[in-house]
């Protein structure tokens, strides 16, 4: 390629002793969609972050339309032209300002006028939602009235009203229903014709070969390869991503299941959730599948304590458990992993060890000291057991890539020998190689007699990991599935709201 509208050459970046990025490469040209793949801790975020001027890098030049630039700040990245839509959207919108505020922030902030137009502001931000077939956003609502899709249609607005060359895309259908992604795509075409260069990540393979022009890989803080979309296989950018040839593992779940564990009957919120009735036996893993609002979040939430049940029981081994608050599952022998990780599970400035021992703290304490050479030893035990990407307990997790914090998450909680574990979207946000991990510990749960819950709208993975799959739609259970009969097609139409002929 002779000269790409932008170019990161040599780039280097260390944290400490641990080396993020060497010699790392990336190019993107003008009204180009570059998928940017990696397993969680290969380096995209990372180099994301240099080019959105978060991180300095330590070496290499960043050129945009052949000029050396220094993205020293988010400011100085957002003068070049540079913007980022992030999955955790809420960190990039203000909630009680409004839309068109929050549109035209980046713009206000520049404005040396003390005087702002309220209407010229309404009008600039409506004429943006145009662009983006958005129009049916209220300009004057609050911000944190929106849906998730909807802020991000906001935070993209923003970056046409400021004129962006570059929009970087971190994991943006994650949080988004398939319409909503549909609509998304949408957006990128559009912004694609008129010229901006797109870098989308995400762990979906059909998406990206579905919108990427092209693909580039990175491993281990380098660039690996660089596909043209329309001449790659999903085998050979999985090899490329792992090093080494991918076998999608087949589960031969051969162990004899047990008493019944957990018995819920006619649960209902009031709200989302509606009659739910199942059971989960020792040594099942039962799925519980929907698309996004389906209410399996806020079933998890229900059973673990987190939201108050208007009627229905809940009884684990044979006992009434009434869960007001999340201790009396805890105590009862329960497990929650939640699907927000940063917000609900970790402690992410503190280090791996601190995070490890939290629930376990009666292991490594008595009224008078803390035994740390003990909780220092279970710190290491977990990185060990689960392969966390780091050599040093003391690691911040913020440090640590996303696949990584999940692995601390669950390694947390499986060390307390609980009875039945809750996992919320295990996967979400996490690469091929971490998916594969966590299923293996899901699956030793499971042999050593354990009940696993396992709530997903990733309906391939909950195929690839259960006895039996339930099916959610509109906060109720409205199809059971035995491993036999369940298919993708099947379990699709029942997710969407359908029913068989």
């Amino acid at each position: 390629m002779a000269n790409p509208f932008l170019s990161m050459n040599s780039i280097r970046k260390s944290f400490g002793k641990v080396t993020a990025l060497e010699d790392a490469k990336f190019h993107l040209e003008k009204g180009e969609l570059h998928a940017l793949l990696g397993v969680n801790g290969a380096g995209k975020s990372t180099l994301m972050k240099i080019l959105s001027g978060v991180y300095e890098q330590d070496e290499g030049e960043i050129l945009i339309d052949g000029k050396r630039v220094n993205l020293r700040s988010p400011k100085a990245a957002k003068e070049n032209g540079i913007y980022c839509v992030y999955q955790e959207v809420d960190t990039a919108i203000v909630p009680e300002l409004s839309v068109a505020e929050n549109i035209m922030l980046d713009t206000i902030a520049t404005n040396n006028n003390l005087f702002i137009s309220t209407s010229k502001l309404y009008k600039e931000a409506s004429v943006a939602l145009k662009q983006l077939q958005a129009e049916n956003i209220p300009v004057q609502q609050p911000a944190f009235k929106l849906t998730l899709a909807e802020k991000q249609l906001v935070l993209i607005a923003r970056a046409l009203v400021s004129s962006a060359k570059i929009i970087i895309f971190d994991e943006p259908t994650a949080p988004l229903s398939l319409h909503e992604s549909t609509k998304l795509f949408s957006v990128i075409h559009q912004l694609k014709a008129q010229g901006v260069g797109c870098i989308f990540i995400s762990h979906r393979l059909p998406e990206v070969f579905e919108i990427s022009d092209r693909i580039t890989v990175m491993r281990d803080g380098k660039l690996v390869d660089v596909f043209q979309t329309a001449d790659a296989t999903a085998e050979k950018i999985i090899e490329a991503m792992l090093g080494t040839s991918y076998q999608q593992e087949q589960y031969s779940r051969n162990h004899a299941l047990g008493e019944t564990l957990l018995e819920v009957k006619e649960l209902s919120d009031g709200q989302k959730l509606k009659d739910l009735s199942f059971t989960v036996a020792a040594g099942e893993i039962v799925g519980i599948v929907g698309l996004v609002g389906a209410g399996k979040t806020e079933l998890a939430k229900a059973l673990f304590g987190l939201e108050s049940l208007q009627r229905g029981s809940v009884e684990l081994l044979g006992k009434k458990l009434k869960a007001t608050h999340p201790r009396d599952a805890i105590d009862a022998g329960m497990a929650l992993i939640p699907e927000e990780r940063r917000k609900e599970g970790l402690f992410v400035h503190e280090s791996l060890q601190t995070n490890a021992s939290f629930p376990n703290l009666r292991k490594f304490s008595n009224p008078l000291f803390m035994n740390k050479r003990a909780e220092k030893s279970f710190a290491k035990d977990i990185i060990k057991r689960l392969q966390i990407k780091t050599d040093d307990t003391e690691t911040p997790l913020v440090h640590l890539s996303g696949g990584n914090q999940q692995k601390v998450v669950i390694g947390k909680w499986t060390s307390r020998d609980s009875i039945l574990y809750l996992f919320d979207e295990p996967t979400k946000g996490v690469d091929i190689g971490a998916k594969a991990d966590i299923f293996k510990l899901i699956r030793e749960l499971a042999e050593s007699g354990k009940g696993c819950l396992y709530f997903s709208s990733e309906i391939q993975e909950a195929l690839g990991i259960a006895n039996r799959i339930l099916v959610m739609y509109n906060g109720q259970i409205v199809k059971e599935f035995s491993r036999g009969d369940a298919t993708q097609e099947r379990i699709l139409l029942y997710a969407s709201g359908g029913k068989e002929e």
